[in-house]
Formats: structure tokens, C-alpha cells, sequence
């Protein structure tokens, strides 16, 4: 089974969020459930610095009114198709944004690009490989199952995963024309959205089935609070929806081999975490011997970074010790600067991402606290589990599916592994620090549920092969 997947950032080469690790993951899982998968990305500068050896093997005249061509390349595993396009890709700043952080005015043609590519991929454009499927990822790639539908692929089954529905892809209409797709396509029952043209939407519309990246998150959509105006589609189009937790690259994320951490450790040799401790405490000047939790996060509304702010107090009256690292909303960046300026020694910030922190927090700190408004799947938690760190999450989303609460029940059993709070206000999270603090000082249970975690299958094992299967049914029934 050939499939082929779109994406607007895949790890290692370009990376703003979780969408890159699940695109550069996902591939290399599915091989061995005879998926043969390669993925479509954008020839940012970034790529086509790393990707080095690239065999040309398709041409597009006029891809929009630019010359354009699909690159061949073979990177860390992962069987790639760059689409080099230099108009639309080629520029300084991040993917989405410039130098400046300001949005590019035209995203909405650079990606209506890379989803025409995919189609074209589909429709045959490189002979020697034609996708039996195809899996667009997130608003960048909503238009893929579009244009397949219009004309290039109509006959090609077409799975859309929402990351996070949140970001939607809204445009004017007046770009409508500039499309290359048939006046019906401008509809309720496609790309039209409240006037304007959703990329999402249209995907939603017309892919084959929609997936969301947990089971909960593929419930909590069909609800007004978590749909974001588009719960009325997806109540619509129930029966083609579901949800597949993602999973992480257990080979980049292993304590006993990862050399960024500062001693390598397993599940039976949790005393050197010690190690990474003393790292963490070093770097945010923390001094104390309490619990460290930690942040490694956006500071965004969404991650409930508003709660902490108010709760950071809290944490080091009880003893505990707090170790930021994120950046975003430049208030919340302030109130926790603020917080940290008031508690020397007890609460550090580190403003920015940092790959080689954010491995040596997992190990070395106690717990994380991810106390998220809404959150599709998260990955942070399942690295959390993988190195002994006890995910503290709010109840939703990905993180209710794949933290087991610390109640009376699961403690007794001994399959706890985190502790959970469905209450996503300040006091919410306040009672479940209290929780934290009551387990930390029971240092048997406390290791235990480190155990559990570490111990949890949060491989692309399992995902991989509900992919598959859909896959496989999708093929069987002609979409």
C-alpha cells in the first residue's frame, strides 16, 4: 500500500509544534504494517539545507504562476517529496511567519500550492510512484481532498487529521478565483465558510474520513466549546470520524540512551535521575529539596499558563520548586518572569525552546504540569511518562486519554501515573498540587507511579496500526 502524506513541517527537518514530530514519526512506524509512506513538505531554506542528495522527479510549469518542481530525497529514514518552489518557500522566518513574526500575506496561495502538488501526486504526476491514499495534516493541506475531488484524484480515498481545529485557515474570499477550482467548490458543501474560504473545512468536507489525534479530542469536537464553529460539520459527518492517539519516537525519547540528558537511566535506576536534577537546578538557579515541577510549553491562554501564573505562589509555599521553559503571550511571559523575581531560588524562566532543556527538564524534574484548556492529543505528557517526570494534567483532550489519575483506586491497584483535574480554574489546580504534594511525600507510591509511566506503550505502536487499519478499509471500499 502506497500513501502518500502532506504536511507543512515534518521533524527533523522543520519543527513549530507537535504536527512535526507526528509527520516525521508516523512514516517510519507504518512500514512495518506495509505501508509504503512518503511525505510531501514544503522546500523551505531549512530543508533544503538538510535534505542534501535530491533526484528531481516532476516538473510544474506554472504552479500558481510559478515554476515549481517535486524533489526526490531520502533523509534519517524518511522517503521524502520536497516541493521546491523558491517563490513561495524560499524566505527569511519560520513557515508561517517572517522575520518579523508577522504572518505571510500569502500563506493562503503557499499552501493552496503544496495541496495542488499533493493532488497532482495523486492524480499520477511522478509515474513511478502513485499513492494508493493520501493523508493531508492540519488546515496547511485542507485543500488536498479538495482538489482531488475537483478533478485530479476523485477515485483516491483521502484521510484528513485535525492536529487542532482551532486553527482553521480562514480566508477572504476574494481569493476564491485564484484557486484553480470549479465555481461549485465555493459552497456550503466544500470550501465556503460563513462567506469566507476555509482550507480545513473544505477538508473536513470532503476527505474520505477525518481523524483527530485522540479519542476524547474526536468527542470534545462535536461540542460547541471545543468545535470552534465547525461542530456542526463533524456532527454531520459523524459516522467518518474517530480518533488515534499519537505516539513519540521511543528511539529519540529513551532515558537509558538519550545523550542529551546528563546520565543515562531506566526504571530500575531511577537514583539517577539525580543527575538531571542537578542539571535543571543549575540552569534555573533553584535551590531546595522539594519537588521540581516543570513547564515546557507556549504560554498561551490554551496551555492554561493564566493558571499557573497565579498558582506559582502556591507551589513554593508548599515546599516545591518551578522550572519554566517556553515563550508566547508576552503578559504571561511577564507575570512568570515576575513570579520568578519574587521567588529567587525557588521558581526559574527560561523564555525561548531549547531541544536539549526541554530533554534534561523530563528527566530531571518531578513532575510537569500541563493544565491545558483544550488539548487535541499533547506529546509533552507522553515524553513526561517516558522519562519518570508524573504528567499533572488538566482532564481533556489526549491528556485524559493517556495519564491514568492518581485516585484512591489506581494507586491501590498500582497502574497510576499521573494525576488528572477536571475543574480547569486556578482552584482546580491548586487541589491537585495538593494531591501531588501528598503522594511526594509517600516515596514508595511515588516511585511507583514513576514505574507505570516509564513502563506505558506510548510507541506509535498501536496508532500505527489503527492507521493502517483504516487505511485498509478505506482502500477496500473504494473511499
Amino acid at each position: 500500500m502506497k500513501v502518500l502524506s502532506v504536511a507543512s513541517e515534518l521533524y527533523p527537518l522543520i519543527k513549530t509544534g507537535g504536527l512535526a514530530d507526528v509527520a516525521g514519526a508516523l512514516p517510519l512506524a507504518m512500514g512495518q504494517h506495509g505501508v509504503e509512506m512518503r511525505s510531501l513538505l514544503p522546500g523551505y531554506p531549512a530543508v533544503m539545507k538538510k535534505i542534501g542528495k535530491t533526484k528531481k522527479v516532476a516538473s510544474i510549469p506554472s504552479l500558481f504562476g510559478v515554476k515549481a518542481a517535486v524533489l526526490f530525497a531520502v533523509h534519517e529514514g524518511l522517503e521524502l517529496y520536497v516541493l521546491d518552489a523558491p517563490a513561495f518557500f524560499q524566505r527569511d522566518g519560520g513557515p508561517y511567519t517572517d522575520a518579523l513574526g508577522r504572518d505571510h500575506v500569502d500563506n493562503w496561495k503557499r499552501f493552496a500550492a503544496l495541496s495542488l502538488a499533493a493532488a497532482e501526486i495523486a492524480a499520477g504526476l511522478i509515474p513511478s510512484w502513485k499513492p494508493d491514499l493520501v493523508h493531508a495534516h492540519d488546515w496547511q493541506a485542507g485543500l488536498v481532498p479538495v482538489y482531488m475531488r475537483f478533478g485530479r484524484a476523485p477515485e483516491t480515498p483521502s484521510v484528513m487529521t485535525v492536529h487542532n481545529i482551532a486553527f482553521q485557515g480562514q480566508f477572504s474570499p476574494v481569493i476564491f478565483p485564484e484557486l484553480a477550482l470549479p465555481p461549485e467548490a465555493f459552497s456550503m458543501d466544500c470550501v465556503e465558510y460563513y462567506g469566507d474560504v476555509g482550507f480545513l473545512k473544505g477538508g473536513l468536507q470532503v476527505a474520505s474520513a477525518i481523524t483527530t489525534v485522540s479519542p476524547t479530542y474526536a468527542r470534545e469536537i462535536f461540542q460547541p466549546e471545543f468545535g470552534m464553529g465547525l461542530e456542526g460539520l463533524v456532527q454531520a459527518r459523524a459516522g467518518h470520524v474517530s480518533g488515534i492517539v499519537n505516539g513519540i519516537d521511543t528511539a529519540v525519547w529513551n532515558p537509558a540512551t538519550d545523550p542529551l540528558v546528563a546520565a543515562p537511566f531506566s526504571a530500575k535506576q531511577l537514583a539517577r535521575r539525580g543527575a538531571s536534577r542537578q542539571a535543571v537546578m543549575r540552569h534555573f538557579g533553584l535551590d531546595g529539596d522539594g519537588p521540581i515541577f516543570c513547564i515546557i510549553s507556549r504560554l498561551t491562554w490554551q496551555k492554561g499558563m493564566d493558571l499557573l501564573a497565579e498558582v506559582a505562589g502556591d507551589i513554593v509555599a508548599q515546599g516545591g520548586m518551578l522550572a519554566v521553559l517556553g515563550s508566547g503571550d508576552r503578559a504571561l511571559e511577564g507575570a512568570l518572569v515576575q513570579a520568578a523575581s519574587h521567588h529567587k531560588g525557588r521558581i526559574g524562566v527560561h523564555i525561548g525552546y531549547d531541544e536539549p532543556l526541554s530533554h534534561t527538564m523530563q528527566a530531571g524534574s518531578d513532575a510537569i504540569l500541563i493544565p491545558s484548556r483544550f488539548e487535541p492529543c499533547g506529546l509533552t505528557q507522553l515524553y513526561a511518562l517516558r522519562y519518570g517526570c508524573i504528567p499533572v494534567v488538566a482532564r481533556t483532550g489526549g491528556l485524559a486519554d493517556t495519564v491514568i489519575d492518581a485516585n484512591a483506586a489506581a494507586i491501590a491497584a498500582g497502574v497510576a501515573t499521573g494525576f488528572q483535574f477536571s475543574t480547569i480554574t486556578a482552584d482546580g489546580l491548586r487541589q491537585a498540587l495538593a494531591r501531588v504534594f501528598e503522594v511526594w511525600r509517600d516515596p514508595e507510591t511515588w516511585r511507583q507511579m514513576q514505574k507505570n509511566g516509564m513502563k506505558s506503550d506510548v510507541s506509535w505502536d498501536k496508532s500505527a496500526a489503527a492507521y493502517a487499519g483504516l487505511y485498509t478499509r478505506l482502500l477496500s471500499k473504494g473511499q
